[in-house]
């Protein structure tokens, strides 16, 4: 694994283009600590981190104008844990964004993209249904993750078909998919291939 992290300073430090590295997943399938591992030992001045968070108004009525000002403009690394793909996700999974805003986003958001002078490099995180249930059901009963639960938690054992279909209408042939049953194993088969991508 510090191989591949050496490798992945030696490549920030080299950039010839702004990088927008996606992170797409199921809730549970390690977002957040993938990205952890990914920049332990990456120079701060190399990247930086996009955080999910709940948008505003105005970020829901504004969707990729809002998301055009968090991309990279330097030869830099932005980590984007859950990204503008959220709207044909799990907003329109929860009936969070309207029907015409998550059509509009599933008709825009290729072109959106090609007009962007930014490298994109996007991972969905697989798990299944029942490794999702399990994890879930951790993070409950954690006393160091119990926070991090959520009535969506719940609700996402509900939707794992739903959200299925949802994600294979924008996981396309852009999009690595790397198998996160196994969390350590799926972080280091991820980072390997973001290092070539960005060889």
């Amino acid at each position: 694994m510090k191989k591949l992290q050496a490798n992945l300073n030696r490549l920030a430090e080299n950039l010839s283009a702004p990088v927008a590295v996606i992170l797409e997943g199921r809730d549970t399938a390690g977002k957040s600590s993938t990205i952890r591992e990914l920049t332990h030992y990456l120079p701060p001045d190399l990247y930086s981190v996009c955080l999910s968070h709940k948008p505003t108004k105005q970020a829901m009525a504004s969707w990729l104008p809002y998301w055009e000002t968090k991309l990279p403009r330097q030869n830099r690394i932005v980590f984007f844990d859950r990204s503008w793909y959220s709207r044909g996700m799990v907003q329109h999974l929860n009936g969070w964004c309207t029907p015409r805003q998550y059509k509009n986003f599933m008709r825009r958001h290729k072109n959106w993209e090609a007009n962007q002078p930014v490298r994109f490099i996007k991972f969905w995180l697989s798990i299944s249904e029942q490794e999702q249930q399990r994890r879930i059901i951790a993070r409950k009963h954690s006393p160091l993750t119990y926070w991090k639960f959520s009535a969506n938690d719940e609700n996402a054992l509900s939707h794992y078909d739903r959200m299925s279909i949802l994600k294979e209408r924008v996981i396309d042939s852009d999009w690595h998919t790397v198998d996160y049953a196994d969390k350590k194993r799926g972080i280091k088969n991820l980072l390997a291939t973001l290092c070539e991508r960005l060889a």
